[in-house]
Formats: C-alpha cells, structure tokens, sequence
C-alpha cells in the first residue's frame, strides 16, 4: 500500500557523490558514530543544562523540554514510570480487527499473539514524534549551520556531535509534497532513526534511542486494555488514519494525547522501534517463561536490514491497523522506489508513512546493555566502499 512516484537519478547530485567519495578516503581514521555511545557520553563533564531534565528516581521524573542548543528547536518528553502490562493482542480482539496478512505492508495479525505479561522499567518519552524541524537539524546540517551563523561557542558537546556520520543529501523532496511545519518526518531507514538518536545524545549530553517495542506498547497503552488506548471512544478525535486523513499525514499533536500524555501513538506515521521483526517472535520469547518478561528486546545474531518493528499505523492505514497491539515489519518494499545503485542506507523511499519519536531511560545503561541499540558502524562503511566502486 505504497505510492509509486517517478524518480529520475539524474536527481542524484554530484555533492552526493563526491561527500560519498570523501566518506571512502577517510575510512581509517575511527570517529565518535563507530564507537559506542557510552564510552563517549560518560566522559562529558555535564549534559546541556534543561530544567526538569534529571532525576535520580521515579518519583523525581517530571516532564522537561529538550533544546537543540544554539538553536530555537525544542521537544517535550513526558515520564513514564515503570510497570507491567498485558502485551500483544486477544483472540477476541483478532476475531473483531484482524486484517489479511500484507506482506508488502509488513502485516501479519498473527505476530500478535501469544499475549504476555511484560514489566518495563521507567523511561521518558518524546510527546510527539520527530519533526522535520528536529530531524533535518541533524540530517540537513541544520543545525551546524545556524550555530555558526549566530557564532555560538561551541563545547564538547558539540564537538562530539559535529563527529557524527549524517544522511547523504535525497535524491528527492522527502516530504513528497505533505508539508513540512511541525509535521513528521519520514521515509527514514531504521539505521537514520538511531543514527540520529545517537546524535542527539551527543547534542545534549542525555542517552536518547529508539523505544523498544516493549516500552512502545507499554506508553501507547497508558494503562488501557482495550485495543485502542482511548477504549470506547471516537477514534478521529485521536488519531488521523486513512478514513480521515485526506491522504496526507498532518502537524503533530493535533489530535487528542492518550491517558499519559502522548499524542500520535494512533496514526499519523507508523514509528520505527528497537526490534527485530518476525511473525514468531512472542513465540521465541514466551516460550519457558515464567511469569513477566522483564523488559523483553527481540533481536537475533547476524541481524539483517530487513525485518525491523514499526508500531501504530499511520496515516495511510486502515483504522483497524492503529491499534495499541498492531505490529509492522519493515521489508524490501520499503525503499522499492529508490534510484540509486546501491541503494541507500539512509532512506527508505516508499515508506511515506514511517517516522519515529525518541526514549530516554531514567537509568543510564552501560555500554554493554546499550551496544543492542547502537546503529552498526560497519554498514556506512560497507555503503561507502560500495559507492566508491560504484563511481569509478
């Protein structure tokens, strides 16, 4: 369920191919993007200072509003504390909702199930999902450019981030002509979306990744056990879906927030998520178990790009495929419309509904815990041989 559009490569530039070649040169020389977030982040002397931003308990977490310094970009990321919940969907709820399996969508209701306890440690979460504004500050180069356009004096963080590997330029408008003012950013890879998170920790001196689909499910929840986190009530009052959204997605946090304060968890944009995807991976997880699983992560050794979680449907999907349990799968299809020889790492060019919003657990992992979430250094280096040979 994907739009087709026409995309020449001539629209392929030459400062695509020639930052490419220079990536190639350099290969040798290890920067902060190849090293795990840790070793880097806790050698900061301080994180950028944000009011409400630390707590060393529960109890202190309050929400705070991030800033991109040096710059007027801000988020909110709201508290959730930690709890258990009933993870995956019913039989009931599969007999009334359930959809035929999709593969080039990346759906299959039987991933669902078996429903299973989960117990999920506490973590803040973006209120919205990411924004052009926040995403191209990192992707663009944004935001390098307005630090040194207003001559801001640049710390240790900012050294760090400057050292972070950003997107080749698209080869097209990525907005695909739905806006861009407080809207969602999309049609990134999974790799992009940690990529970015990794920094945006190094921005802010705070650990920010993607959410497990664990912690996903868990917020969208917000305590519910229905299949939708507002229970009973009129979906177009909180989510835009393909019934509603004039085939588009539209401004964040325009619909109404769920029970804890996220808005967007229904709709807009499907958002990436830590996981590997497979149809039996609750399966593999619950089987032996005994009782909750304790902040459950799937991911299998000699992981590939294709599968990878996507949760909460988007604006192109039906309103059945919106609710708290729906999982999506990420596949080749995704980037079925990208020109380029090899195809990119950054984009996923035919997933106009995906985009993603940030987590900060309230404790700081180690860089063993956190190496599961890292984005692997080796891709954009294997990407950027490829190229090199390509162009000569």
């Amino acid at each position: 369920m994907f739009k087709t559009r026409q995309i020449l490569c001539g629209l392929i530039s030459c400062a695509v191919l020639a930052g490419i070649a220079a990536f190639a040169m350099a290969q040798d020389e290890v920067r902060p993007w190849q090293v795990n977030t840790i070793d880097w982040l806790s050698k900061f002397e301080k994180a950028a200072p944000v009011e409400n931003a630390d707590a060393a308990t529960e109890d202190e977490m309050k929400p705070y509003t991030e800033k991109i310094a040096g710059t007027d970009i801000t988020f909110d990321m709201v508290p959730i504390k930690s709890g258990t919940f009933m993870m995956g969907a019913t039989e009931e709820e599969l007999n009334k909702y359930g959809v035929e399996a999709d593969e080039s969508m990346g759906i299959d209701n039987a991933s669902e199930t078996p429903q299973h306890e989960v117990k999920v440690n506490a973590f803040w979460m973006g209120k919205c999902e990411v924004t052009w504004a926040e995403y191209e500050a990192w992707s663009a180069r944004l935001e390098k450019q307005i630090r040194e356009s207003n001559n801001f004096q640049d710390g240790e963080l900012e050294k760090v981030a400057d050292g972070i590997i950003r997107p080749t330029p698209p080869y097209t408008d990525m907005t695909f002509d739905m806006g861009k003012d407080k809207c969602p950013a999309i049609a990134m890879s999974f790799y992009a979306a940690q990529m970015y998170c990794k920094w945006l920790t190094a921005k802010t001196g705070r650990y920010y990744r993607l959410p497990t689909e664990a912690e996903w499910e868990y917020a969208c929840r917000a305590g519910s056990d229905t299949p939708y986190s507002f229970g009973d009530g009129n979906i177009d009052d909180y989510a835009w879906h393909y019934g509603n959204s004039d085939d588009k997605y539209h401004e964040v946090g325009t619909k109404k927030p769920n029970a804890w304060g996220l808005y967007d968890m229904h709709g807009n944009v499907r958002e990436w998520c830590e996981d590997q995807y497979s149809v039996k991976s609750y399966t593999t997880m619950t089987e032996g178990a005994d009782g909750a699983l304790d902040n459950p992560y799937y991911s299998k050794d000699g992981r590939k790009r294709y599968s990878t979680v996507a949760r909460g449907g988007s604006w192109y999907d039906d309103a059945e495929n919106l609710r708290s349990a729906s999982r999506f799968g990420s596949n080749k299809s995704w980037n079925q419309d990208d020109p380029q020889i090899p195809k990119s790492i950054w984009y996923e060019s035919s997933a106009h509904e995906t985009g993603f919003r940030v987590v900060r657990p309230l404790a700081v992992p180690t860089a063993e815990e956190a190496a599961a979430f890292e984005p692997d250094p080796e891709e954009a280096v294997k990407y950027g041989k490829l190229n090199a040979r390509q162009q000569n």
